[in-house]
C-alpha cells in the first residue's frame, strides 16, 4: 500500500514545486493588469466585413482560471462569431501557456492518447475517397501526434507529417507518430510544402487561428492537384450553444478565437477553387456537453486548485473541501455522462451535435492570389497553437 502510493505523492510534490518556482513570473505579468493582452475591439466582421455586430457571450477563462473577461461578438449579416477584442501575441502566450505544456502537458497527452476511436473515425472519412492512394499527408494542429498514429492504422503506406507551434510536434517526431515534424505558422510555412500532399487535415484547429483565412489559403498551397483537405470544428449553431450558456465547452474562452458556422467555411472553401464532398455533424460529435457543463459550473464555486497564477496555494482546508464537493457531487456528474451518451446517437439530426466535418478536394490546380480582400490584414501573431479536441 505505501510503496504503490508514492510515486502519487512524489509526483504532487514535484509539481506543487514547479508551480511554486513559476508563481514569481505569474506575478510579474499580472502586475501591470490583463488590458495589455487584448488588441483594439474591431467593429468590422473578419470573415465578411460587415459592421452589424451583437454581443453573444461573455465569460471568464472557465478552465485555468487565469484572471481576464473575454467576449465574443456575433456578425448578424453572416453569423460569425469571433473573440473581441482579440488577444495579443502576448496574450495568447500568457493564455496557452501551462496549457499543452508545462503544467498541463502530462494531463493533456494522457487525455490525447486514450481518443484512438475518434482519431480512427476522422480517418475513415477519408477512406472512401482515397482509392488512389495517398502518398504523403500533413496533419495541422498536431500536437503530439497521435491521430497520425492511430491513422496510420488505416493508411499503411502513407508518410504522415505533422505540424504545430509547440514542441509536441518534436515530440511526436521522436515518438514516430509522424516522419518530419514542422514547427511554425503554417501560413509562414506553406510556400516550401507547396503542393506536397495529398491531403492536409486541420482537427480542432480553425478555430484557435487569428486568421482562418490565411489557413485555409496556406492548406490550399500546401496540396496537390485534387488533393483533399479535411477540417472539423466546434459548431456555433449547435443548440447546446445557447442551452448551456457560457457552460458550453467548446466556447472555450480565451483560446477559441473564431467560430465558423458551416455555411460560411462551404462558400469559403468554393472560392478558394474546392468541392465539399463530404458535411458531417452527427458523426463528429463528442458527447461530453452536459458531463462538462456540469463540471465547469462546479469547478467555478469549488474552491481552486493549486496554481502558479493564483496568489498563493490552497491550506489544507480548501484542498479537502474541494475533494468533498466534487465527491458529493459525482451522482450528478455521473447523471450527465450518462445523458450525453443517450442523447448522442440523435445529436446530429436534433442540431445537437458540437462540432462538424467537412472533406473538400482541390478542383482548380492554380495558386491562390495574394490580397484576398474578403481576408483580413495578416498580424503579426497569426498562427494557431494545438487543439484540445
Amino acid at each position: 500500500m505505501t510503496t504503490s502510493a508514492r510515486p502519487t505523492t512524489t509526483a504532487a510534490a514535484t509539481r506543487t514545486a514547479l508551480i511554486a518556482a513559476l508563481r514569481p513570473g505569474y506575478r510579474a505579468d499580472l502586475a501591470e493588469g490583463t488590458d495589455r493582452f487584448f488588441a483594439a475591439r474591431r467593429t468590422d466582421c473578419p470573415w465578411c466585413g460587415a459592421t452589424d455586430l451583437r454581443s453573444r457571450l461573455r465569460t471568464s477563462d472557465l478552465l485555468q482560471h487565469k484572471p481576464g473577461r473575454f467576449v465574443l461578438d456575433e456578425c448578424r449579416s453572416c453569423g460569425h462569431i469571433f473573440q473581441n477584442p482579440q488577444l495579443t501575441s502576448a496574450g495568447l502566450e500568457f493564455y496557452y501557456r501551462d496549457f499543452y505544456d508545462g503544467l498541463g502537458e502530462q494531463r493533456l497527452g494522457g487525455v490525447f492518447g486514450t481518443r484512438s476511436r475518434v482519431y480512427r473515425r476522422r480517418a475513415e472519412s477519408v477512406l472512401p475517397h482515397a482509392a488512389g492512394g495517398l502518398a504523403r499527408w500533413l496533419d495541422v494542429g498536431t500536437g503530439h501526434g497521435h491521430f497520425c498514429e492511430s491513422a496510420r492504422g488505416l493508411f499503411p503506406n502513407t508518410a504522415f507529417d505533422g505540424l504545430d507551434l509547440t514542441e509536441g510536434v518534436e515530440l511526436a517526431r521522436r515518438e514516430g507518430r509522424v516522419v518530419r515534424a514542422f514547427r511554425g505558422s503554417f501560413p509562414e510555412l506553406a510556400p516550401t510544402l507547396a503542393g506536397q500532399y495529398d491531403v492536409v487535415s486541420m482537427f480542432h484547429y480553425l478555430e484557435h487561428c487569428t486568421d482562418p483565412h490565411r489557413e485555409l489559403a496556406a492548406a490550399r498551397q500546401a496540396l496537390g492537384p485534387s488533393g483533399l483537405l479535411l477540417i472539423e470544428v466546434p459548431d456555433p449553431r449547435s443548440r447546446y450553444a445557447r442551452l448551456l450558456g457560457r457552460w458550453w465547452l467548446p466556447w472555450l474562452q480565451p483560446q477559441h478565437l473564431h467560430l465558423l458556422p458551416a455555411v460560411n467555411l462551404r462558400r469559403r472553401l468554393s472560392e478558394l477553387g474546392f468541392t465539399v464532398l463530404l458535411e458531417q455533424h452527427g458523426e463528429p460529435h463528442d458527447p461530453v456537453d452536459l458531463l462538462a457543463a456540469c463540471w465547469l459550473l462546479l469547478d467555478s464555486v469549488a474552491p481552486r486548485e493549486d496554481a502558479a497564477w493564483l496568489p498563493g496555494s490552497p491550506g489544507r482546508g480548501r484542498r479537502l473541501l474541494r475533494g468533498t464537493l466534487f465527491l458529493a457531487a459525482a451522482p450528478v456528474l455521473l447523471a450527465a455522462a450518462a445523458l450525453d451518451r443517450l442523447l448522442a446517437p440523435v445529436a446530429g439530426h436534433a442540431r445537437l451535435a458540437n462540432a462538424y466535418r467537412l472533406l473538400a478536394r482541390l478542383d482548380v490546380p492554380q495558386r491562390i492570389a495574394d490580397g484576398n480582400p474578403a481576408a483580413p490584414s495578416a498580424s503579426p501573431q497569426d498562427g494557431c497553437i494545438t487543439n484540445v479536441w
